[in-house]
C-alpha cells in the first residue's frame, strides 16, 4: 500500500511538472504571436499621428525639405523642432528618453559620431539609437592659400616636408572636423602642420584668404564661392568618389590610400523602435532621396547622396565613422572630454 500512495505522489507531481511546462509553452507562444501582431499593426496603421523631428545646432533645411516630400506619401507631417544646446546633447538626450514608437526622431549629423570619438557625448550614440535613414554626405575640400605654390596633394605633401612646422592647418576651433582632418593629414601623410583654430567657419576661412593659414579643410560648399574667385585654390575633396560640388578636384583617397572624411545629415529614433517602423520610415525616405529635384536641392546645401540604402548599412556607417575618429585621435594624442 505505502508503494501504491509512492507511486500516486509521484505521478501527481510529473503532471504537475508537465501542465506547468505546457502553460509556460503556451506563455511563450502567445507572446510571440502577440509580438508580431502588434508589429504588424504598427507598420499597417503607422504613422497615425504628427512625427516630431528634433535638431541639434545644425541646420534645419536639409530635414525641411525632406519633411515637405514625405507628408504625401506617409499621411502625417513631420515636426520639426530646434533643441540646441550642448553640442547637440539637449536633442539627443530627449530623443533617447522617449518613447520607441517612431513618433520622437532625430536630426543626426556627424557631429554625433565626432563628439563620442572625442568623449564629448553623455549620450550613448551606438546603442540608445535606432538607425533609420543617411539623407546624403557633406564634402570637404582641402584649400590653400595661393602663395603655397603647390597645384596638387602631392605637390603639398612635399612643401610641407621641406618647412616642418611652418606650414599652418585652419579649423573652426578645437575637436571639429576641420582640426581632426589637419591632424589626419599630418599622420597619413608624414608631415608636420600646425593646428590653429578660429572660432567658426568664416574666420577660418578669412584667415586663410590672409595667409594667417596656409591651408584649411573647408565644408566644400563654403570653399566653392573663392575657389570660382580664385582667391583660393583646391587641391582635392575629402569623399570616397569626386564631388559635383567641387567638380574636377581629385579625392584625397586617391591620393593617400584611407583619408575619407565627410560630413552627413540623417534621421535616427530611440533604440527599441519597432523594426517594421524604421523600415518603413527608410522605404519611404529612400524613395523620396531618388528624386532628382529633391537631389538638386540638397546640392545647393552642400550635401550629396550616399551609398547607403539600409538602416543596417547605415549602423555599419555609424561604426565605422566613430572608428575612424578614434585613429586620429589617438594618432595625434588628443586628450578626450575637452571642448
Amino acid at each position: 500500500m505505502g508503494e501504491t500512495k509512492s507511486r500516486s505522489f509521484r505521478d501527481r507531481r510529473s503532471a504537475g511538472r508537465r501542465a506547468r511546462a505546457f502553460t509556460a509553452g503556451l506563455a511563450v507562444a502567445g507572446a510571440a504571436i502577440l509580438t508580431t501582431a502588434l508589429s504588424g499593426w504598427a507598420a499597417d496603421t503607422y504613422p497615425s499621428r504628427p512625427i516630431r523631428v528634433f535638431v541639434g545646432p545644425s541646420s534645419e533645411v536639409a530635414v525641411r525639405l525632406l519633411a515637405d516630400r514625405l507628408l504625401p506619401r506617409i499621411g502625417q507631417p513631420l515636426v520639426v523642432e530646434s533643441r540646441p544646446g550642448g553640442g547637440g546633447e539637449v536633442a539627443a538626450k530627449a530623443v533617447a528618453a522617449a518613447e520607441p514608437d517612431g513618433y520622437t526622431l532625430l536630426y543626426a549629423t556627424s557631429s554625433y559620431t565626432l563628439n563620442t570619438a572625442m568623449g564629448l557625448a553623455g549620450y550613448d550614440f551606438v546603442n540608445e539609437f535606432e538607425p533609420i535613414a543617411l539623407f546624403g554626405i557633406t564634402p570637404f575640400t582641402l584649400l590653400v592659400h595661393p602663395s603655397v605654390p603647390a597645384k596638387t596633394v602631392q605637390e603639398l605633401v612635399a612643401y610641407a616636408k621641406s618647412r616642418p612646422g611652418e606650414v599652418n592647418c585652419g579649423s573652426s576651433g578645437f575637436g571639429t572636423p576641420a582640426h581632426l582632418s589637419c591632424e589626419m593629414f599630418n599622420a597619413m601623410a608624414g608631415v608636420k602642420t600646425v593646428h590653429v583654430p578660429f572660432r567658426n567657419v568664416n574666420a577660418a576661412v578669412n584667415g586663410l584668404l590672409g595667409n594667417q593659414v596656409q591651408m584649411l579643410f573647408a565644408v566644400s560648399i563654403n570653399g566653392k564661392p573663392q575657389i570660382e574667385a580664385g582667391t583660393l585654390r583646391g587641391l582635392a575633396v575629402t569623399t570616397p568618389k569626386p564631388s559635383r560640388i567641387a567638380p574636377g578636384l581629385p579625392t584625397m583617397d586617391s591620393v593617400i590610400p584611407g583619408f575619407v572624411v565627410t560630413g552627413w545629415g540623417s534621421l535616427v529614433a530611440p533604440a527599441k523602435t519597432p523594426k517594421p517602423v524604421v523600415d518603413k520610415l527608410n522605404k519611404e525616405i529612400m524613395a523620396i532621396l531618388r528624386d532628382p529635384e529633391l537631389a538638386s536641392h540638397f546640392l545647393v546645401t552642400g550635401m550629396e547622396p550616399a551609398d547607403v540604402d539600409t538602416p543596417e548599412q547605415f549602423r555599419a556607417f555609424i561604426q565605422e565613422d566613430i572608428d575612424r575618429w578614434n585613429r586620429v585621435i589617438d594618432q595625434a594624442g588628443i586628450p578626450r572630454g575637452k571642448r
